[in-house]
């Protein structure tokens, strides 16, 4: 079954569709969230305090891209940093 490329509006060359665009920002997003998980795991001179300050700025970033989605950031990306940041420190 093939999926139907969604296509520029005629008239407007280069101007992406509202799903595309919506595609795009959830990419950045998800790569955003790898990276800050990456940094958190891997940075050995990072602090807790760092670390936490990194979590909050990816979710006000997270939820500037998508305002009305706090909800699920909280129930997707919010566990996964804490477990991160958990078990990079040997928090409990």
């Amino acid at each position: 079954m093939e999926i139907p490329q969604a296509r520029p509006e005629e008239g407007q060359p280069g101007r992406l569709s509202e799903q595309e665009e919506e595609s795009k920002k959830l990419r950045r997003l998800q790569m955003m969230m790898n990276m800050v998980m990456s940094v958190i795991c891997q940075d050995s001179d990072l602090t807790v305090e760092e670390a936490s300050e990194l979590a909050a700025n990816a979710k006000r970033a997270a939820l500037a891209m998508f305002p009305d989605k706090e909800f699920a950031y909280d129930i997707l990306y919010r566990p996964r940093l804490q477990r991160v940041i958990a078990e990079r420190f040997h928090l409990q």
